[in-house]
């Protein structure tokens, strides 16, 4: 038989009536805390991680995460195309080049290059947090960096806007041993 004590909810003594039963091995084993929430970003990271895992394991044949290479990330971002939401015209298209489209095409749908930038971005370091070295890192491959490239300026030349690198302001250091070897002149 259980004991008053022991069917009283967590908030003794208020006005509420609801009652559970709690086991002895509830009294001395507490629930730990719940984990913090996610930042949009780590939500993310993890939820691509989870998916290349997914899309690994489902490979023909499986690929084990330590035998995963570049070319089985070149197949993916490819893979991925078919989910995508970007209108990229092909060559022969005539809207091909075009900043407006201004009537219907059969050209294909793909992953946008910005997407698949900020994708590889999030599996590179995911792969790094989950015990990968930064030497082997199949994401961070320059085959990875050309494929994005070519992605970038196919996308530009067939939407006629052209893509255009941000210039680096360039960040004057100041060598103390310079200065005080000037000053000291």
């Amino acid at each position: 038989m259980m004991s008053s004590e022991q069917r009283r909810e967590v908030g003794e003594g208020s006005s509420s009536s609801t009652t559970s039963t709690l086991t002895p091995f509830d009294h001395h084993h507490q629930l730990s805390p719940p984990q913090p929430q996610l930042s949009r970003y780590e939500s993310q990271k993890r939820r691509d991680w989870n998916t290349f895992g997914q899309y690994l394991k489902n490979h023909k044949p499986p690929v084990p995460l330590s035998q995963c290479n570049y070319n089985h990330v070149l197949e993916f971002l490819r893979y991925l195309d078919q989910f995508g939401k970007t209108k990229v015209h092909l060559n022969g298209c005539v809207f091909f080049g075009q900043v407006e489209q201004v009537g219907p095409c059969t050209c294909p749908l793909k992953q946008a290059w910005g997407s698949l930038d900020a994708l590889i971005g999030r599996l590179r370091a995911a792969y790094e947090e989950n015990g990968g070295l930064q030497e082997t890192n199949p994401f961070a491959n320059s085959a990875i960096r050309i494929y994005l490239r070519e992605v970038r300026d196919s996308q530009a030349k067939a939407r006629g806007i052209p893509y255009k690198k941000k210039k680096k302001r360039r960040k004057i250091q100041i060598n103390a041993n310079n200065n005080n070897e000037a000053n000291s002149s």
